[in-house]
């Protein structure tokens, strides 16, 4: 086969389709061992699924590679081109392949969701009997767009974008397949080019796999006939032209560094900025989300405690939409951590908390805080003299709580900013009239 000539025949997506499960990447939690789909699979067997995911995760590959197995009729329905009339055929056909062959049929039906309810209630008493198994695939919420009568005779599954190091083995995989991959090209991908198609690509295995046909296309052979898909040859086939951003490099340090100086320093406009560009770069959304939870706790923390559980919301939003819709949880994150007062105060005090525990080593606990549950442990004096905060005013009782060598050491020391003034009001009352009403010793240090 002529090398130049490989872009006459189907695109390399379809042409590399996988032909077995070991052939397919991606979706792990739900092809794993021990998992619903692999163990479909290995035993033969098909069930009514709805396949729920964005474009190019292997919703049709499945479909095809379960029914394969199945060894079961197998029937594409377009929800879009066909109507009732076309519903009626599918059923009569699939009468006919049980009672002539004992053959299962299984029907698979690409954007199921745009069926409308007519032509789902043709279905369902077929697929309520066992004529027909249904797989459908589609974009869209099914909780909305498929009746609730159909839903509960099918099962739903959640299909990911494919990761970093998925799309890298699909990438891998093209360019050394001779047969109906990329491998007669001779083509070597640079890995800033690699980079480039990963990102564009947004977890879409179809559309990394036409940038990397149509760039491959562009790159002209040498001498040697081998070809160098560059950035360049890349930018071309996306139309995108590449970020500078290397997310296990220098440029990566940059930028986080960048957005997080930019928050403490209360810029909203460039915490946007730097929020977007690693973005755009192709950082990971749920690398940023933790490093804006960790400034919550260091560099707001309690002059304003919404910032923290604003984050976790963040997080769970995120978690929830994905990208593109759930990024703006980290934009709305980034503008309030940015506008949020400021304190690092519980950030030092747990440091130094934190470095008397290593210097000091296993101090005992104070015998009147120590638990005592059995007659032995109250004989030895373990919770002798405490005092039950609720039976005295004002919930204050003036008791240490410190191990004797410690006693008397501050650690936390607030900050006069955003709610933690109030703390520092509170702190520095009760501090002075503990202190009025107790031998005058010097802080530990």
């Amino acid at each position: 086969m002529d090398a130049d000539n490989l872009n006459l025949f189907q695109p390399l997506a379809q042409r590399l389709r996988p032909r077995n499960l070991d052939e397919y990447v991606g979706q792990k939690h739900l092809l794993g061992p021990g998992k619903l789909l692999r163990l479909l699979y290995e035993r033969g067997q098909v069930a009514s699924l709805i396949l729920w995911g964005p474009p190019g995760v292997g919703k049709t590959s499945l479909a095809r590679l379960l029914t394969q197995k199945a060894k079961a009729d197998y029937v594409e329905f377009s929800a879009v081109l066909s109507g009732i009339k076309d519903v009626r055929e599918v059923v009569e056909k699939a009468r006919q392949a049980k009672a002539a062959l004992n053959r299962p049929t299984v029907l698979f039906v690409d954007e199921i969701h745009r069926f409308n309810k007519a032509q789902q209630d043709a279905f369902l008493p077929h697929v309520e009997s066992g004529l027909i198994t249904l797989i459908g695939a589609t974009t869209e919420n099914p909780s909305f767009e498929i009746i609730a009568a159909l839903l509960s005779r099918t099962r739903v599954l959640v299909l990911e974008p494919l990761s970093r190091a998925e799309l890298e083995e699909l990438a891998a995989m093209a360019l050394a397949d001779r047969e109906r991959g990329l491998g007669l090209l001779e083509a070597k991908l640079d890995p800033q080019a690699l980079d480039l198609l990963i990102v564009s690509s947004g977890g879409d295995a179809r559309s990394l796999l036409n940038a990397l046909e149509l760039a491959s296309a562009l790159a002209r052979p040498d001498a040697e006939g081998n070809r160098a898909i560059t950035v360049a040859t890349v930018e071309e086939s996306v139309q995108k032209k590449a970020w500078r951003y290397d997310k296990g490099g220098e440029e990566h340090y940059n930028l986080i560094s960048a957005l997080h100086k930019s928050l403490r320093d209360s810029d909203p406009d460039a915490s946007l900025y730097w929020l977007a560009r690693m973005l755009e770069g192709g950082e990971d959304p749920l690398f940023l989300l933790r490093r804006m939870i960790r400034f919550a706790s260091e560099d707001v923390g309690l002059a304003d405690p919404l910032a923290l559980m604003l984050g976790i919301s963040a997080l769970e939003s995120y978690r929830l939409l994905g990208s593109p819709e759930g990024d703006l949880a980290l934009a709305h994150l980034a503008v309030h951590l940015a506008c949020a007062p400021k304190s690092n105060s519980v950030y030092k005090a747990f440091s130094a908390a934190r470095s008397d525990a290593k210097k000091h080593g296993p101090l005992g606990v104070p015998l009147h805080i120590r638990n005592a549950p059995t007659k032995l442990m109250k004989e030895l004096g373990y919770g002798h003299g405490y005092q039950y905060a609720h039976d005295f005013k004002d919930a204050e009782v003036d008791q240490t709580h410190l191990p004797p060598e410690l006693e008397g050491a501050e650690y936390y020391h607030p900050t006069e900013r955003g709610r933690e003034k109030a703390i520092a009001d509170f702190l520095r009352a009760r501090r002075e009239r503990l202190k009025s009403r107790r031998p005058n010793k010097p802080p530990n240090k």
